[in-house]
């Protein structure tokens, strides 16, 4: 079968051919739609994130994915049932944070990730995987269905967070995106969608004209210059924010989002950051948390339920979004476009099959 990998010596992707895998007992076999493209990919292509699998020399890409149940292989799952996969896997045998189902909690060296770290992912003709990993969506989804990770991903982040806040009577009203990339768009959309938040904001470094702009403010959130207003500077030149949610992987965020957040208000950190030393004022971000009862929640990966929530999140959203969201599906003799990450792209896909 034809797969999009990359080697030890060679991180550029390529269609390589492989093997069909064969499913073990209680997997099944899923012949591949679409996989998404995210800036995790471009992080692992890069070698600044993840690891190839023990004792191969490719790692094949992909972690976003939909696709079709090809052969249930015994499982509950039937042929033709269209499916989404999550993404971390027992590492060489079972640990407690599997056991739990919970291993989007499980911290580093107790899982793989497919596409990532430690295993191949879903950019491949075909896939397997456990039946306990892989969530049924309506087949009218299929389409949009590799969204259904990114999304997951912001459904864990708004879950701890408001879970931190629920000591009290919290009545949120404003929040800010930090990052305008596809996750922090998507996570725009869904805070549009939710009926607690009144006003919505959307951080960036872009220029007008620019497409990521005219779909923060056709969601009908405000845009944010970072250049012009700074994180620190945003409850002086808008308001201070109820709900901060971090995408963008830049350190210094996650202090300034301290500064952001209104009195009571929770900041959501989902970017990862590469190392950078660099000095803040302890002393007053302290006095920031403890006398104006602020909070910071950091959140990476997520479960089966919050890829279930997930579904439910993506019907809800408004068809023109997915028009101007994702900016090309290419199939395997352009792959290479779906790749490109300048100022024109939002959200890609490498389309493998078609329902």
């Amino acid at each position: 079968m034809d797969a999009i990998a990359v080697t030890r010596d060679d991180p550029t992707p390529r269609v390589v051919d492989l093997p069909r895998p064969e499913p073990e007992p209680g997997e099944a076999l899923v012949r591949t739609l679409r996989v998404g493209v995210d800036g995790t990919d471009h992080e692992v292509i890069a070698g600044g994130h993840g690891g190839f699998p023990d004792g191969d020399d490719h790692l094949v890409l992909g972690h976003e994915a939909v696709g079709v149940v090809e052969d249930p292989n015994g499982t509950d799952l039937d042929a033709g049932d269209v499916v989404v996969p999550t993404v971390r896997r027992r590492p060489n045998g079972g640990n407690e944070f599997f056991e739990r189902g919970e291993p989007d909690m499980a911290p580093g060296g107790k899982y793989h990730e497919r596409g990532i770290e430690g295993a191949h992912g879903f950019m491949a003709e075909y896939f397997t995987s456990p039946a306990e990993f892989l969530v049924e969506i309506p087949a009218d989804l299929a389409e949009r269905g590799f969204l259904v990770e990114p999304v997951s991903i912001s459904e864990k982040g708004f879950e701890h967070a408001f879970a931190s806040r629920s000591a009290f009577d919290w009545r949120p009203e404003s929040a800010l995106v930090l990052g305008n990339g596809s996750l922090g768009l998507l996570t725009l959309a869904m805070l549009e969608a939710d009926d607690r938040f009144e006003r919505t904001y959307c951080l960036g470094r872009r220029d007008r004209p620019d497409p990521t702009i005219d779909l923060i403010e056709d969601l009908g959130a405000t845009y944010v210059d970072s250049r012009e207003t700074p994180v620190p500077d945003v409850p002086a030149a808008h308001e201070p924010m109820d709900f901060v949610y971090e995408a963008t992987g830049y350190p210094k965020h996650a202090f300034e989002t301290i500064d952001a957040l209104a009195p009571n208000g929770v900041g959501a950190l989902l970017g990862v950051p590469e190392d950078w030393d660099f000095e803040v004022g302890g002393g007053r971000l302290h006095r920031e948390f403890v006398l104006h009862n602020k909070a910071l929640v950091g959140s990476v990966n997520s479960g089966v339920q919050h890829f279930e929530d997930a579904v439910d999140t993506l019907r809800s959203l408004p068809e023109w979004l997915f028009d101007d969201l994702v900016t090309g599906v290419y199939g395997l003799d352009e792959f290479e476009r779906a790749f490109v990450d300048d100022e024109t792209t939002i959200k890609t896909a490498v389309q493998f099959d078609s329902r």
